[in-house]
């Protein structure tokens, strides 16, 4: 069930918020998204769900469009959370659950496995706004995946959560992929992209400008991070050739280097010079490349 855009384009007006866009996002897999507030991602998501049309441009999935009758299939946790405060969360996951087929017994068994998984068994009958935003989170997260869809559409999942609860829903996100469900997400972490896609695109003002296998991405992208630790000072390292940039940490520095090669030229010039505690090559980061790419920094 390969969900593919083909020059798929929106425009609100003059403003063009997405550009000529073409991905296909493979089946069964973590597909990430990345990009500044206003690089296109949310823009995407709704023209997938159908919530809004494409100006131009065609999307599928499993090669039909998408359209009501399929979202028994879908799953979508919005940026904006949507919950109604002053339901009960058993109440609330009840109505949506029926709204997607669901048998008021299953949702009810589902939902008992998910609040223990997320460590709030007790929330069942309490009103959502007597929770905290993360749990409240936690709770329209399991909105979205109540009913198992086959393909989940995530937009900043993990924004204001706490590290102990992005780690639960990680892990969540992970077993959903393994029982076979096809997520794409988006997210401002690159850190979280890097740790859970295999293919991802990275949009800057509604264009692709990175787009593929994480791991082809950075090979192509040919420079690698080399981090050093020493007792002694490094900054003649920034001359040597092959040398491109220089970061400096209080233990010492990293190095962004051409390739592998130009490594063992630094090694060769720090011998002899102190005591060396860390000496590591390293892939480089998804925001190395983003900076390389559009030339901006993406925090």
């Amino acid at each position: 069930m390969t969900l593919r855009l083909e020059q798929v384009t929106k425009q609100f007006g003059s403003f063009t918020a997405v550009d000529n866009l073409s991905l296909e996002i493979p089946d069964k897999q973590i597909f990430g998204f990345l990009g500044a507030n206003g690089a296109g991602k949310t823009t995407t998501f709704r023209m997938i769900l159908g919530l809004i049309d494409a100006t131009d441009g065609k999307i599928s999935w499993n090669r039909e469009t998408i359209d009501y009758s399929k979202s028994d299939h879908i799953g979508y946790l919005p940026e904006e959370r949507g919950l109604y405060p002053k339901l009960k969360v058993s109440e609330q996951i009840i109505y949506l659950g029926r709204l997607r087929g669901m048998k008021k017994s299953d949702i009810l068994t589902e939902l008992k496995g998910w609040l223990e998984r997320f460590k709030v068994p007790e929330y069942l009958d309490k009103k959502i706004e007597e929770l905290s935003k993360g749990n409240q989170q936690k709770i329209q997260f399991i909105s979205a995946v109540i009913h198992k869809p086959k393909l989940l559409i995530l937009d900043e999942p993990f924004s204001g959560l706490d590290p102990v609860n992005v780690e639960m829903l990680k892990d969540a996100v992970k077993d959903l992929k393994e029982s076979g469900t096809s997520i794409v997400f988006s997210s401002h972490q690159m850190d979280h992209v890097e740790e859970l896609c295999e293919h991802l695109c990275i949009m800057q003002h509604g264009k692709p400008i990175v787009h593929g296998a994480l791991t082809e991405i950075k090979r192509s992208f040919g420079k690698k991070n080399l981090f050093i630790h020493a007792d002694f000072e490094l900054d003649f390292l920034k001359d040597l050739p092959g040398v491109v940039s220089q970061k400096k940490f209080p233990e010492g520095c990293k190095l962004q280097i051409e390739s592998e090669e130009i490594s063992q030229k630094v090694l060769q010039a720090i011998q002899h010079k102190g005591f060396v505690r860390r000496f590591e090559l390293e892939e480089p980061s998804l925001n190395d490349i983003f900076i390389e790419k559009a030339g901006e920094s993406y925090e």
